[in-house]
């Protein structure tokens, strides 16, 4: 891993040619509109050619306009970068969801995205409260709605050609299976918590057989403790190929065939994220059977409410 080689520019192929998806992916989930814009531009510049983005994240104008400068600066086309968003949990009742899209689209300034996911298998109250709670602050769901239903209504939205293809996020193993079983249009790409705490193998080898992308959230472990980029493991194998411990687990994630999202607010980090190279063999070896620890940081497929909430502070 001394030298940058073709590992970075990977791209996997979608189901139903609806195009490759970048296998690096620059994450959108940025608080302050302000610093979300000059990250994403960084991105960009950087080489990132794919971007994450959400209605939940409450950015995606700020996403938007930064697309918009780097394209107009005449050295990125918009058909160099693919652009995923996701419809969010209030928005799940099928007649929401090509308005909820299509409000996506103007924020971000586009005509289309490349790929449209369902956040959450979790639908709540519709609305324009994206998080309904009771008066106990426990959160209301829809019972109206099925999860069927809404991957229905977004078959539609590729049936009229407004985006190329869908998706789901946050979702198990068992969820899944229900999906495809039932999908006039199957997935192309299934985005979950995974990095080496949490390589989610029998996900991973559903996915592979069906043709799914599997993209990786999380990859880098969030900076949570048990700290991924601090295993004895990655570190010493990160020493031994001259490489920082955050490229070996993004390049580990790349060489075992999934896509991966990476967020960062610091330049420096950003380039750091984008300059991976294939890790050897042995390396893939030693992080498959050397690391047993066992992490999940995100607790949203439990619950839908996305939280990357320390285990000791879960609720039992």
């Amino acid at each position: 891993m001394a030298n940058p080689d073709a590992l970075r520019d990977t791209t996997i192929p979608l189901a139903g040619g609806s195009g490759a998806m970048p296998a690096l992916g620059f994450g959108t989930l940025i608080p302050d509109p302000l610093v979300t814009k000059q990250a994403t531009k960084a991105a960009l510049e950087v080489g990132f050619r794919h971007l994450d983005c959400s209605d939940r994240y409450r950015n995606e104008a700020a996403v938007g306009e930064a697309m918009q400068e780097v394209f107009k600066e005449g050295k990125i086309r918009r058909e160099d970068v693919f652009v995923t968003t996701m419809l969010w949990n209030n928005n799940h009742r099928p007649e929401r969801v090509l308005p909820a899209y299509e409000a996506s689209l103007r924020r971000l300034q586009l005509d289309h995205v490349d790929c449209y996911l369902i956040h959450t298998p979790f639908a709540f109250q519709p609305g324009d409260e994206q998080d309904p709670r009771d008066e106990q602050g426990k959160v209301i769901y829809d019972a109206g709605v099925t999860l069927a239903e809404t991957w229905r209504a977004l078959e539609r939205l590729v049936d009229d050609g407004r985006c190329k293809s869908i998706g789901l996020s946050d979702i198990g193993l068992e969820r899944l299976q229900e999906i495809v079983a039932i999908a006039r249009i199957k997935p192309a790409v299934v985005q979950v918590e995974s990095h080496p705490y949490l390589p989610e193998w029998e996900l991973l080898d559903f996915c592979r057989q069906k043709g799914i992308v599997v993209l990786a959230f999380a990859a880098l472990g969030h900076a949570m403790e048990p700290r991924l980029t601090e295993d004895p493991v990655i570190v010493a194998i990160a020493q031994r190929v001259h490489k920082t411990p955050a490229q070996v687990a993004l390049a580990w994630a790349v060489q075992r065939g999934t896509t991966l999202l990476t967020t960062s607010t610091s330049r420096q980090h950003i380039e750091e994220n984008f300059d991976i190279s294939t890790p050897p063999e042995d390396a893939m070896l030693e992080i498959r059977d050397n690391l047993t620890e066992r992490v999940r940081f995100n607790a949203v497929v439990e619950t839908g409410v996305p939280g990357f909430i320390p285990r000791a502070n879960r609720p039992a």
